[in-house]
């Protein structure tokens, strides 16, 4: 069991005053078997309204409007976690499941819906062919299949940090053979998807005490991973940017059927086209009890 403190701070700057339109701030930690939320502050500079809703997949939406001018606009998500999953986890996969190829239940598929609908064109069938290539046999271990291809990407892409905004598509990282998190999530969500199961992108923060994990900036960082769903087991976390399976060092704050729902903080602005003169996110996972600031800000 881990006590973690996360700090988030996103900042943006502009060359003028500017009015700022609502934003929509995804930063709750999203609260799971393996996670115990144990508080959870939003503090914005300048002073803003926020209202706070769930969307259609139980994620926690803040959404925040402002009344003055400004030249800033500060948002820090400070949390306070308990994070209960084991190092090596155990799935109990229905009977059914065990062998893939396998039919989820009638309502299993109809609640699952898009989430097993591929997002992204695959023009001669190129993901499909890439995704066969893991698939040794039929029938052949479910579990072992999707820690085949979860390592697959792991293995074949190299990762590369990138500091704009946006995600490659699938064919686009397969033709590129590097990547961010984001673009490793997406690529695995759609592999599992070409293999007709259900998988949903995952956005929250990767707790890294070690230094080991890839991905990690200093003691955290932001992160993205897919979580597939198997009958019997449920969700199973894959993050194919660091080759685990289970939530050990991974703590979800949104869940969506593509990348573009779960991004942390969207919004926009009235000013110059010229307006914007930059922005900083600063992201700080540690252990409870420590003294958390955040730097660069």
């Amino acid at each position: 069991m881990a006590c973690l403190d996360i700090l988030h701070t996103t900042t943006y700057r502009y060359r003028h005053a500017v009015l700022l339109g609502p934003h929509r701030l995804m930063l709750r930690p999203r609260e799971t078997r393996e996670l115990r939320l144990l508080s959870h502050d939003l503090s914005i500079t300048p002073v803003a309204t926020v209202n706070w809703a769930h969307d259609v997949s139980g994620n926690a939406i803040a959404t925040a409007t402002f009344d003055t001018p400004t030249d800033l606009l500060m948002i820090e998500s400070r949390a306070r976690v308990e994070l209960t999953a084991p190092a090596w986890p155990v799935f109990a996969i229905a009977s059914s499941a065990i062998e893939y190829p396998f039919a989820y239940a009638a309502d299993e598929w109809t609640d699952l819906g898009a989430l097993t609908i591929p997002q992204y064109s695959d023009p001669g069938g190129r993901l499909a062919h890439w995704v066969r290539g893991f698939v040794m046999a039929r029938p052949t271990d479910t579990l072992s299949l999707l820690k085949d291809i979860s390592t697959g990407v792991f293995t074949q892409i190299s990762y590369q940090s990138r500091d704009e905004e946006g995600t490659q598509s699938p064919i686009e990282t397969l033709d590129r053979r590097w990547g961010t998190c984001r673009d490793f999530a997406v690529l695995l969500a759609e592999a599992a998807r070409s293999l007709g199961l259900g998988a949903r992108i995952v956005s929250g923060y990767l707790s890294d005490p070690e230094s080991s994990l890839i991905g990690s900036a200093g003691s955290g960082s932001t992160h993205a991973w897919v979580e597939i769903f198997v009958p019997g087991a449920g969700w199973i976390a894959f993050d194919p940017t660091n080759r685990s399976v289970g939530s050990q060092n991974l703590i979800p704050v949104a869940v969506g059927r593509d990348i573009h729902q779960v991004v942390p903080v969207s919004g926009s602005f009235s000013g110059s086209l010229n307006a914007h003169s930059d922005i900083t996110v600063d992201v700080y996972v540690g252990s409870g009890g420590e003294t958390v600031t955040p730097s660069g800000v």
